[in-house]
């Protein structure tokens, strides 16, 4: 199953800025004034009350750790890049004070790769490719009914089949091992190979790969990259394969040029049975894959172009391709789209000459791959044009729909429910912290209302921050949200109340987390020169009080208040 939450840890580690209330881009003076002020509610010498002293502790702790380290460059940078997590790996309490913070960081990703090295040989990336080739020719090319020695009703068979399988076995940083198997029958022949790489990195520019193939056919390889220049580069192979009609050699090479960011050429030159020389040009960027391909040979002499619009908010893509030859033409169009977290589907039609018309269906789960090429018609079929483009794209939306998206949402709801059960005592943790944090607090809250009070300022009347769903009475009717009026009146200065944007207001100090790993909002109604104001911002939005903007037009709205029954 997918799970929805990629490290159930991250959700309880704290964040030091939304602790100490500041944003990611603080200077040190920022970050000193934000510590002295929290200090003043929460340092254990403030309070005489031993209970409220041992709570004081506790949160002061986490404030005086935020504050050391947002204040050391060295470990901040860290702290920016890797959290928490990365603060705590080994040996990074030996590096220098003096490094930079890109050799600081340059320093932790080594002793990462070394943390890596010890589990190196625990380590395989299988991969595997199923290929299940289907003929529905008969249900759209005609045939004859009088037919009798056969079935003259239109079937459909499964014509070919083939199966690939590799696992890498990192054997040295430098050196790999690849195992790979394949079989596959078409129309009742059946060949397989076994196949064993040996792939190793000669320098920071370059890598060379050997590899052998026993089995129906029999044969090896090399292959070689090099990086020429910062924005050239290119490959070399050649193989020696035995077959059926004697021994086969050929020999490859490719040139590519990085013209910018977005823009490649490539130039390839194949030499064997058949050849031919071939160029490429390339356009990719965040939203636009186009290719441009030109290949001259003698049996294979053709223009091809495509073009692939990466849907990112909906992760899909659209493509299409023509290809013009001197033995006929093809055009493509497809989908792919992401369903799961780890699944995507595509499909693809082809229509062409002297082909006819196909439906290829993909499914990639992980790193393995389902094919199922579907032959639907030997001729230019109209109707295997209409019912191949057609079919699909109802079935997806209709099984996304009734099955996919149900599956789904189940599936989140148990793994959240399984994610609270199993942290149930550290939510319950989090929760007493930040009500001991509220309690620690009411005094200054006072003195702030008080202070806001005799100059007309910024007193808030309710924030509310959860999942938060109203009815028509401006009840909530949602139970998972938490009261947060008191916790956003003690951050409030000189009339002011300002968070910072980016982080989740669950680590304001007496915030928590009411709806674990869900979306949540944050509602707040204030009074500012003796008019009511309202304000609703999701989780990460800034908070910028008092506006003009938040001024409520009827101020004798029912206030929001939390329905239990």
């Amino acid at each position: 199953m997918d799970a929805p939450f990629a490290d159930e840890e991250d959700l309880f580690q704290s964040d030091f800025y939304s602790l100490l209330n500041v944003s990611k881009d603080a200077s040190t003076d920022e970050i000193n004034y934000a510590f002295r002020r929290l200090s003043k509610m929460y340092h254990p010498d403030k309070h005489m009350d031993q209970l409220k002293k041992k709570q004081a502790e506790i949160i002061f702790g986490k404030l005086k750790r935020a504050h050391e380290v947002l204040i050391d460059k060295h470990r901040r940078t860290v702290y920016d890049m890797y959290g928490e997590k990365g603060l705590e790996t080994e040996g990074l309490e030996v590096i220098s004070r003096v490094k930079s913070p890109a050799e600081i960081i340059a320093e932790y990703e080594r002793l990462q790769r070394e943390k890596e090295e010890r589990r190196l040989q625990q380590r395989t990336n299988p991969r595997g490719t199923v290929s299940v080739g289907i003929n529905a020719t008969d249900i759209f090319d005609s045939y004859d009914p009088m037919d009798v020695y056969g079935d003259s009703r239109p079937g459909v068979e499964m014509s070919s089949m083939s199966v690939f399988q590799s696992v890498e076995c990192p054997l040295t940083t430098r050196d790999t091992a690849i195992i790979a198997g394949n079989i596959s029958t078409h129309n009742g022949n059946g060949t397989g190979a076994f196949l064993a790489t040996w792939r190793r990195l000669t320098s920071d520019k370059g890598w060379m790969e050997m590899e052998g193939t026993f089995g129906s056919e029999v044969g090896g390889s090399v292959k070689g990259f090099r990086q020429i220049s910062k924005r050239c580069f290119g490959t070399a192979s050649c193989s020696l394969q035995t077959t059926s009609r004697g021994i086969r050699p050929s020999t490859s090479t490719m040139l590519a040029y990085q013209f910018d960011r977005n823009f490649q050429g490539r130039l390839t030159w194949n030499a064997g049975i058949p050849s031919a020389l071939s160029s490429v040009l390339v356009f990719d960027n965040q939203d636009h894959h186009a290719v441009i391909a030109v290949q001259l040979g003698k049996s294979s002499t053709f223009l091809s172009m495509s073009y692939t619009r990466k849907l990112q908010e909906h992760e899909a893509k659209m493509r299409a391709a023509l290809r013009l030859g001197l033995t006929g033409w093809m055009l493509e169009y497809g989908f792919e789209k992401k369903i799961t977290q780890f699944s995507v589907l595509g499909a693809t039609m082809v229509i062409g000459l002297p082909q006819g018309v196909s439906l290829r269906i993909k499914l990639y789960r992980g790193n393995q791959t389902f094919f199922f090429p579907i032959h639907l018609s030997e001729n230019l079929s109209t109707s295997a044009i209409f019912y191949g483009t057609v079919i699909p794209v109802v079935t997806f939306f209709a099984v996304k729909r009734l099955i996919v998206d149900p599956f789904l949402q189940q599936q989140k709801e148990r793994e959240l429910e399984k994610t609270r059960e199993e942290h149930s005592e550290k939510m319950a943790r989090r929760k007493r912290e930040a009500e001991a944090a509220v309690d620690l607090m009411q005094e200054t809250v006072e003195r702030s209302i008080e202070a806001e009070e005799n100059k007309i300022g910024l007193i808030v009347v309710k924030g509310l921050y959860g999942k938060l769903q109203c009815n028509d009475d401006g009840e909530l009717i949602d139970k998972e949200c938490i009261d947060v009026t008191v916790q956003l009146q003690a951050l409030v200065k000189d009339s002011k109340l300002i968070l910072p944007e980016n982080t989740s207001k669950s680590g304001l100090p007496g915030f928590y987390d009411p709806c674990l790993a869900e979306e949540k909002t944050l509602f707040v109604r204030y009074r500012f020169r003796n008019r009511l104001h309202q304000i609703t911002l999701s989780d990460k939005d800034p908070v910028r009080l008092p506006q003009q903007k938040h001024v409520m037009t009827d101020e004798n709205a029912p206030f929001i208040s939390i329905n239990r029954s």
